[in-house]
C-alpha cells in the first residue's frame, strides 16, 4: 500500500495543520438542512481536500458516497449514479455524505448537462453533498457557484510537513536526519501527498536515510520531472490530465515513449489491462515511426495522446501502491552507442550535401556499398 494511502488520516485529530478549514466544515454539516447550498472545498493538489471529507466520515461514521466528476460527466450517468440516493432519508439510520471529486473537470462539451445535474441534486438532496476542484473559478462552473459556499484550503505549512514526515518514519522504523525531512518539506511548497510521496521513493526498504539518499529523487529536475509524469500518467483516470503530464518535462516525447513502455508492467496487473496499454503504445510507435520517417510533425500529437491519455485508460481503476520506475533498458542500450550514432549522422550529412540527397537514401541506398567497399580493402 502506498504511504499516502497508509496515512492518511482517520480522524479530524490527525488531519494536518487546518484548523480553520475544519471549524468552517463542521459548522456547515452542523447547519446543513435539505435545501441548503453545497460546500465546495478548493486549493491546489496534495493539501487534503479529500483527506478532510474522509476524516470527518469516518469519525462520525458517516457513509461516504463518492465519485469523480471526469469520470461521470453526463446528466444521465450522474443521476443513474447517485440521483437516486440522494432522496433515500427516510429509510436510513446512518447519515450519508455525497462527495464530487474534480467537479472543475466537468466542463467540456461532452458534459452533456452535467453541471446543471449536479445543481439539481443539491437542490433535491436529503444529504449533503462536497464537491472539490482545485479552481472554482473556472469560468463554466459560473451557474454552480451560486448554489455553493466555498472552503479555500490553505498551502500546507513546512513545519507541519516535517512533524508529519517524522512521524512517518517513526511508525516504518527508520531513522532520518533531520536536513532529509526538511529539505523534502520545504521542496514540497505545502504539497503534504508530494513530501510523502519523495520520502517513500528514498526510504522504502531502509532503516536510515541521509542527505545522500536525496540523490535518488535527483535534485537533477529532468528525471525528477520524468517520474512525476510516469505517476500521473499510470494513477491517473483523467485523460486530460495524462496529456498534460508530460508538458513540463525536459525531454522529447520519443524518449519519454521508452520510458512509459518500459514501465507499463511494473504498474498495471490485470492481463487485460497491460494489452490495452501495449495496443495504444503500439499505436503511438506507428505514428513515432511516420513522425521519423516522413518528417510529418503533425502525427506527434496522435503519437502523444495514444502514449499518455491511451495508456492511463488501460486500466479499470488506479493502483494505491508503490511503483519504482526503472530507467528503460533501450535508452541504457543508445546511451552506450549515442557518440557511434553521432559519428555517424554527421557522417551523413556530409555525404548527403555531395550527392545532393537526403540523409535518409544515403543511409538505406549509399552507406551499405560503402561498407561494403570497406571491408574489401
Amino acid at each position: 500500500m502506498l504511504w499516502v494511502e497508509k496515512y492518511k488520516p482517520r480522524n479530524l485529530k490527525e488531519y494536518v495543520d487546518q484548523k480553520e478549514a475544519v471549524e468552517f466544515f463542521l459548522k456547515w454539516i452542523e447547519n446543513w438542512k435539505p435545501g441548503s447550498k453545497a460546500l465546495l472545498i478548493y486549493g491546489p493538489p496534495g493539501i487534503g481536500k479529500s483527506a478532510l471529507v474522509e476524516a470527518f466520515a469516518a469519525q462520525y461514521n458517516y457513509e461516504l458516497i463518492a465519485l469523480n466528476a471526469s469520470d461521470v460527466r453526463s446528466a444521465e450517468r450522474i443521476r443513474a449514479m447517485i440521483g437516486e440516493a440522494t432522496r433515500l432519508a427516510p429509510l436510513l439510520k446512518r447519515s450519508r455524505l455525497f462527495v464530487i471529486d474534480e467537479i472543475d473537470g466537468m466542463t467540456g462539451k461532452e458534459d452533456k448537462g452535467g453541471i446543471g445535474e449536479v445543481i439539481r441534486l443539491i437542490r433535491s438532496s436529503a444529504f449533503p453533498i462536497v464537491l472539490i476542484a482545485n479552481d472554482p473559478f473556472e469560468k463554466k462552473l459560473r451557474p454552480l457557484r451560486d448554489h455553493v459556499e466555498l472552503l479555500p484550503l490553505k498551502r500546507i505549512p513546512k513545519r507541519a510537513i516535517e512533524q508529519r514526515l517524522a512521524e512517518i518514519c517513526k511508525k516504518e522504523g527508520i531513522e532520518a536526519d533531520k536536513e532529509v525531512l526538511s529539505t523534502l518539506a520545504e521542496r514540497s511548497n505545502g504539497d503534504l501527498r508530494a513530501a510523502i510521496n519523495d520520502l517513500e521513493t528514498i526510504a522504502r526498504g531502509k532503516r536510515r536515510i541521509t542527505l545522500k539518499d536525496l540523490e535518488v529523487l535527483g535534485y537533477r529536475e529532468r528525471e525528477e520531472s520524468i517520474f512525476d509524469a510516469l505517476k500521473v500518467i499510470f494513477k491517473t483516470k483523467r485523460s486530460s490530465s495524462a496529456r498534460l503530464a508530460i508538458v513540463n518535462v525536459d525531454m522529447d516525447p520519443e524518449e519519454l515513449f521508452w520510458w512509459i513502455e518500459n514501465n507499463v508492467i511494473n504498474e498495471y496487473e490485470r492481463p487485460e489491462e497491460i494489452v490495452k496499454a501495449y495496443e495504444a503504445l503500439a499505436k503511438a510507435d506507428l505514428f513515432r515511426q511516420r513522425v521519423v520517417m516522413r518528417q510529418n510533425w503533425s502525427f506527434r500529437g496522435y503519437m502523444i495522446d495514444l502514449m499518455t491519455a491511451g495508456v492511463a485508460m488501460a486500466k479499470k481503476e488506479m493502483y494505491k501502491k508503490f511503483t519504482k520506475y526503472k530507467y528503460p533498458s533501450r535508452l541504457i542500450i543508445l546511451g552506450g552507442t549515442k557518440a557511434e550514432r553521432k559519428e555517424e549522422r554527421e557522417a551523413l550529412l556530409k555525404l548527403a550535401s555531395q550527392l545532393h540527397c537526403s540523409t535518409k537514401k544515403v543511409k538505406s541506398e549509399f552507406l551499405p556499398f560503402l561498407k561494403l567497399m570497406g571491408k574489401k580493402e
